[in-house]
Parts: C-alpha cells; sequence; structure tokens
C-alpha cells in the first residue's frame, strides 16, 4: 500500500489497534494508530477542524488523507491514540454501508461492547461495556436514511439484545424532543404528562418504536444471542410484514461441557428450544448460526454432539470458525489444545452440512414467488445480463435482465444455481411508489465512527 501511495496516510483502527498499538505502530509505513476508544474522532485526528475551512464538516477531502496535512498527537513522537475503552460509557455511531452492494442496505451499529466474559473472548477488552445508542438518535439516523430513499436498514451491535439496558429510564416529549429522567414511586402508576411517551427500554420496545415512528419498509435484524430471543421478539418478527424474517443465533456448540468451558450462559436443551419456537413462528425464515469447533478440550463425542444438533435443527446457513487463542484469555491457557489438522477437519464437517442445509432450503422455494431488493450488483452468465436481489429471509436471487437498485420486487423462482436462487420478475410488483435512485444529498451522516 506504502509503495504504491508513497504520500498515502495509513491509518490502522479497530480491535487489534485497541489491544496492541505499539506493535501495529512499529510497522514500516503506519502513520496513526487509533484504537476503538478514539475511532469516533478519527476524522478530526487525521483532519482538525482548523484544517476544514470552506469544507462540508461530513467530509474530509482526499488531500488531507496525506502524510503532508499532519495530524495532533497526544505526545511528542507518538502515533497512538488509545485509552481505556471502560471509560466509555456512551456509544456514538453513524450508519456504515455495504460497498458490495453499493449503498442498498446500511448497517446502523446501535450497541457496542460487552458484559459478558465467554473464556475464548476478547471483544469485552477491546470494545468495552455493554453501551447502547440513544433512541431518539436511533430514530433521527433511521428517518434519515428512509427520506434519502433506502428501504431496508439492518440494526446491529456487539451484543444487540442487551441494548437499552445501560440507558436511564427517561420519558421524551413527542412535541419538542427533550429528554427528562423520570422516577417511578413504588406503588405508583408512571403515567407521565400529556404529550410525553416512555423511551424504549429494551431490543422489543425500540423496534416497535422504529415501526410507529418511521415509514422504513424493511427492518432486518443482526445477531442476537439465544437468551435474548424471547417470545415478544419472536412474536413481533413473526406477525410484522416490516421486519425481515432472519434469525442469527450465536450456537459455538452443541455439547453442554464445551459450552460451560466456554462460559456461555446457556445449555444445548435452551437453544435447541429457541430455534424450534422460532421455526414454529416463522416457517419460512433464515435461521443462522455461529459455530466453533477445535475449542481447547474438544473430544470427538463433544465434537459429534454438535454436529447432531446442527443436523437436527432446522438451519438455513452456518457461520462455521475454528477456534484460534487469543492472547489473555482463560481458553488460551486452557490444557489439551486441540490439534488444528483435527479442528480443520471437523471444520469441514461442519460446513459441508451446512452447504446441504442451505441448499435444501433454496429449493423449497423452487416455484414459488418471493419477495426481494434489488442490489446494485449486475452480472452476465449463459442465460445473459442478471441483477442480485436479496429475500426477506436472506437469500441471494439472479433476476434476469439488468434492474435499478433499491427496489421491492416480486419473483418468481425457478431453479437453484451457483448458490442462488434464479428467476425473473412476476408482473405484479409490490405497489409502491418508489424513488428511482438514493438522493445522497438528502442524506446527513456525522462524522461519528461506528
Amino acid at each position: 500500500m506504502r509503495r504504491q501511495n508513497p504520500d498515502a496516510k495509513i491509518v490502522v483502527t479497530g480491535c487489534y489497534a485497541q489491544r496492541a498499538p505499539e506493535e501495529i505502530a512499529a510497522l514500516p509505513g503506519v502513520s496513526v494508530v487509533i484504537g476503538n476508544s478514539h475511532k469516533h474522532e478519527l476524522a478530526e485526528i487525521i483532519f482538525p477542524r482548523s484544517q476544514r475551512e470552506g469544507t462540508a464538516r461530513h467530509f474530509v477531502p482526499l488531500e488531507a488523507l496525506s502524510v503532508l496535512a499532519g495530524s495532533p498527537k497526544p505526545e511528542a513522537g507518538s502515533p497512538i491514540f488509545v485509552s481505556d475503552i471502560f471509560a466509555h460509557t456512551e456509544l456514538l455511531a453513524a450508519p456504515v454501508f455495504d460497498a458490495a452492494n453499493e449503498r442498498t442496505r446500511p448497517n446502523l451499529k446501535i450497541q457496542d461492547g460487552c458484559d459478558n466474559r465467554c473464556s475464548f473472548c476478547v471483544i469485552p477488552f477491546v470494545r468495552g461495556q455493554s453501551r447502547s445508542l440513544q433512541s431518539d438518535r436511533i430514530i433521527q439516523e433511521v428517518n434519515a436514511l428512509v427520506g434519502a430513499g433506502y428501504r431496508e436498514v439492518v440494526i446491529s451491535g456487539i451484543n444487540l439484545g442487551r441494548w437499552g439496558r445501560d440507558l436511564a429510564h427517561v420519558r421524551t416529549s413527542t412535541t419538542t424532543h427533550v429528554e427528562t429522567a423520570t422516577t417511578t414511586h413504588a406503588g405508583t402508576a408512571a403515567l407521565g404528562r400529556p404529550g410525553e411517551r416512555s423511551s424504549p427500554r429494551s431490543l422489543v420496545d425500540l423496534i416497535r418504536t422504529i415501526l410507529k415512528e418511521t415509514t422504513l419498509e424493511k427492518l432486518r435484524i443482526s445477531s442476537v444471542e439465544p437468551m435474548d430471543w424471547t417470545d415478544e421478539l419472536i412474536e413481533l418478527v413473526a406477525t410484522s410484514p416490516r421486519i425481515a424474517k432472519h434469525a442469527h443465533v450465536p450456537m459455538q456448540s452443541g455439547s453442554d461441557a464445551v459450552l460451560r468451558r466456554m462460559h456461555r450462559k446457556y445449555r444445548p436443551w435452551h437453544y435447541r428450544e429457541k430455534i424450534e419456537k422460532i421455526r414454529a413462528a416463522v416457517p419460512d425464515a433464515a435461521i443462522g448460526a455461529d459455530v466453533m469447533v477445535g475449542f481447547p478440550g474438544e473430544t470427538d463425542a463433544e465434537f459429534e454432539a454438535t454436529r447432531r444438533m446442527i443436523e437436527d435443527l432446522p438451519f438455513t446457513y452456518l457461520h462455521v470458525f475454528t477456534y484460534s487463542a487469543r492472547p489473555g484469555t482463560p481458553a488460551a491457557e486452557m490444557r489439551n489444545q486441540v490439534p488444528m489438522h483435527i479442528a480443520r477437519e471437523r471444520n469441514h464437517i461442519l460446513r459441508d452440512l451446512g452447504s446441504e442445509k442451505k441448499l435444501a432450503f433454496m429449493r423449497s422455494f423452487v416455484g414459488k414467488t418471493v419477495e426481494a431488493i434489488t442490489l446494485n450488483v449486475v452480472g452476465k452468465d449463459e442465460a445473459g445480463d442478471f441483477t442480485e436481489a436479496l429475500t426477506d429471509n436472506y437469500l441471494k436471487v439472479r433476476l434476469g435482465g439488468r434492474h435499478e437498485p433499491n427496489l421491492w420486487q416480486n419473483a418468481a423462482v425457478q431453479t437453484v444455481e451457483a448458490g442462488a436462487l434464479v428467476g425473473g420478475l412476476t408482473l405484479a410488483t409490490k405497489p409502491k411508489c418508489y424513488l428511482t435512485k438514493l438522493d445522497y444529498s438528502r442524506l446527513k451522516i456525522s462524522s461519528s465512527m461506528p
């Protein structure tokens, strides 16, 4: 990178930068190291406000990324901006866009950090305690995205199901949008004053608020831990046509002994119950899981318990990971580390099983009509041009011909090829008035980073 762009300023940020900043700063070509503790200040660090005269405040000019632009240093000669991540009690975030989809499905991070202490995970130490984005800010961001023409938004977090648990209970004026703390005394009904509403206090409350106070066409919920898939959340996903029929539920292992060594807060029978409830409530939902193989001490019998549980449950896709020791975590110090060749073999077994399940799920839609949002990804095969789309339940679709991105369309599925449904538009498309292009000029995104 430095050879191709000798004048570029190379900024390294994220979890690795937070955990080992000196190690990264010593790498040739690195200009600045910015940990998660300072990531929301990245724009200010590389391009101070004093240098922004005549420039839109939300954007950093390309020339500012040159090593000649300079940047403030916490101390002489140090390119490191890292502080105690546990000192951060507020979340600052802005939408992030998937470059591969050319900004058709923005991801809004509404929660960061984690209060769990899984024995294999370093996230709490590099992202800090669980922190939630204030509900009014979430509504503001979603409305801004809707106003700019976006039809689907993904809400995400490191531990999304914990959203709101760190926020003080507040009442919000429906006219002035000013939040004030309230205290509810024992035995007294918290009725509130006219013109006020209670701010959401849980993920389910927040989702209902988004549906009520925005006109967003589709809300997609990213990964939620098993015990946070409450009956209330499952019912909401099942009954609202504006929520994508998609549940990602981290599993990690199907062995009770392994889950205990991982310090996970559920048992295999709890997990099985949640997945079965989701499938019963939403028959066509995509249901995915994260699974880890090769955790220290994982025996053949423990791995078989995981494989058998995956085989039994109605998963439609899997994310399979091979355990990798993270310095400073309890798991890294455990005895009986699984040899890598065995862990990789187990990885292949589960990936093959996941592929079989995904293919069976996709084939179940042949001959049916599905709803999908077009992406800004086009290609060509033997049949001619096609446009990629994504269904409500997380399946990729190849639509014959070229189509405008960011439109919800009804597609008749004809077959399955190359990991995607293949079909064409039906005559009855979704009866809504669409913008033909995204209006980026109406979208104001803060310079704070997710």
